[in-house]
């Protein structure tokens, strides 16, 4: 049973590593190139103007990375902490881990569960942004303002913006830029806060026991909500997506976080210690007898009386 739970174990941690070196290869190197989308010219729809750098926006990625990071850790540590210090029967449970000597902690076996899920999950969320970002080449609303098409080389003047560019050359813009303004469908920040959000709305309600208010746990949940919908907004609102490449991405972030907090930790329930295997059928008979005191009953006597005075 150790080494079964050990060879687990490793096979989770390979599969993490996996994760995060490829959510690596789809966000800093060139390992998947982006698909060439062609676009109309002086198509309005991507013609808006450009936003400026990420870190220039009201909700840049920097702040959008530590709050997916540190507010769900943040309400774990607090629930599991709250569960274990204020239930005693989590502080009776344990979970070997070598042979009956070795022991670990409830506390420390449930948060290394929930937050190493929740990490894959993070990192799956990135990947699968990543991907549709890769494949689809959509681009973003300020497009045009970061490509610069020669419009007179083209030959957009003449068909009077119906014309559809596939030029690989068309862009003559900063090909750093131009390759990020490819990258608008799903929107990652989207995906990422509604993942984030989800996985910590559904531990408030299926963990936390919050006493003294019927509104606390749904304001709670409302709390977390707000920040994901609000980057969201920023999002559309900078020119930097779509409403489409929003939606998309809090679609997939909700849809993995579903997923892991169903199917993976099983709505985050404790798991109770096995009970203890019943004794084998040929083991009963070398269990030794003992004999106990024969106590007569009060019946006994008072049959007995009876029968003696008829």
């Amino acid at each position: 049973m150790a080494y079964e739970r050990a060879w687990v174990s490793m096979r989770s941690l390979v599969i993490l590593a996996g994760t995060v070196l490829l959510a690596y290869h789809f966000e800093y190197t060139d390992t998947f190139p982006v698909h060439l989308q062609g676009f109309f010219c002086y198509d309005s729809a991507y013609a808006k103007p450009y936003p400026g750098p990420e870190d220039a926006s009201r909700a840049p990625p920097v702040l959008v990375y530590s709050l997916v990071t540190a507010v769900p850790t943040v309400m774990i540590l607090v629930g599991e902490l709250a569960a274990f210090f204020l239930q005693p029967e989590a502080r009776q449970e344990k979970t070997i881990i070598s042979g009956r000597c070795c022991y670990f902690n409830s506390l420390l076996r449930h948060i290394i569960r929930f937050l190493g899920t929740y990490s894959f999950g993070l990192f799956t969320t990135t990947i699968f942004a990543s991907a549709g970002q890769v494949v689809t080449g959509s681009q973003t609303p300020h497009f045009l303002s970061i490509c610069r098409p020669n419009y007179t080389a083209l030959g957009c003047q003449l068909s009077s913006g119906t014309l559809y560019i596939t030029d690989k050359v068309a862009c003559t813009g900063n090909p750093a830029l131009v390759a990020a303004a490819r990258k608008a469908f799903p929107s990652k920040d989207a995906a990422l806060s509604a993942y984030a959000a989800a996985y910590t709305v559904m531990y408030v309600t299926l963990v936390l026991r919050l006493k003294g208010s019927r509104l606390a746990k749904p304001f709670l949940c409302l709390a977390l909500l707000c920040p994901a919908f609000l980057v969201g907004v920023v999002r559309v609102a900078e020119y930097r997506n779509h409403w489409s490449d929003v939606l998309a991405g809090f679609l997939t972030g909700g849809a993995i976080a579903v997923f892991l907090v169903t199917c993976v930790v099983n709505s985050f329930q404790r798991v109770p210690r096995p009970a203890q295997p019943p004794l084998p059928v040929e083991n009963v008979a070398s269990v030794p007898v003992v004999d106990l005191p024969c106590v007569e009953s009060s019946l006994d006597k008072l049959s007995m009386a009876q029968q003696l005075d008829a």
